[in-house]
């Protein structure tokens, strides 16, 4: 049986990623990772693939076990895996928690370096990976700093790892969108509603998930949907950093 396991599958862009994978046909059983299992339920009557629910909050330790413990007795050929779990917070290094600042490291970072390896062994070769990025990879974001650092870790390990990978033919893809349309937002205001304020265009999950699945299936290493965000990207690569987190604080009126 084929299967897709995707994290962060209860709300935004991982639950894009569940009814689109779910819509191409070629999968028995998509395994949906997340803290809400009543959205995880509730998902199910969006698509026709069966679900298998695993509630996990994948900053508990324990959360670890029983992934693993599932993969050992299931065993899947997993051709398909998305990590999406992830969450920001916008503001100044001072109006942030220490313990919020750790814990984006744990689930930017930790949570998907966890599923990436503990999964890999239960793909076959040809399979496809997806790393949820941001724009925010590409250079300093201040006011987004700890997010935007995490984010620079997730570009870097997924195009390593996507080379690494190459004897098996399986392809790794940072996907890089910018703003997008979901409840990211209401966590990310937690402490600070204007510390960001200019957002130039948001997307929706579906516009930018859409690009997502085709780019994967094309074999790229990075995935930054939109004209505009392409343009921002080429920018952190022509001009100074500091010149560009200039430009980012008058936009935000700091």
């Amino acid at each position: 049986m084929n299967t897709a396991i995707i994290t962060g599958a209860s709300s935004g862009m991982g639950r894009e990623f569940v009814k689109m994978a779910a819509a191409r046909g070629d999968l028995d059983e998509i395994w949906v990772i997340a803290r809400r299992e009543e959205k995880l339920k509730e998902l199910q009557k969006e698509v026709k693939v069966p679900l298998h629910i695993l509630p996990l909050d994948l900053l508990q330790a324990e959360s670890y076990e029983r992934f693993q413990a599932e993969l050992d007795s299931r065993k899947p050929n997993v051709t398909f895996l998305v990590n999406a779990s992830g969450f920001g917070r916008f503001g100044r290094y001072d109006q942030i928690p220490l313990q919020d600042d750790l814990d984006m490291i744990d689930l930017n970072c930790k949570a998907m370096v966890n599923i990436t390896k503990r999964t890999l062994p239960f793909m076959p070769n040809g399979s496809h990976i997806i790393q949820v990025d941001s724009l925010s990879a590409f250079q300093p974001v201040p006011y987004i700093g700890m997010y935007g650092a995490t984010k620079a870790f997730v570009l870097s390990y997924a195009r390593s790892l996507n080379v690494e990978l190459k004897d098996r033919n399986i392809k790794v893809m940072a996907f890089c969108p910018g703003w997008v349309k979901t409840d990211f937002f209401d966590g990310a205001w937690a402490y600070s509603k204007d510390a960001v304020t200019y957002y130039n265009k948001l997307f929706t999950a579906q516009e930018v998930v859409r690009v997502a699945m085709k780019d994967s299936a094309r074999g790229k290493d990075v995935c930054v949907p939109g004209f505009g965000v392409k343009a921002q990207v080429l920018a952190t690569k022509l001009l100074p950093h500091k010149l560009i987190m200039k430009i980012w604080m008058k936009q935000q009126k700091h």
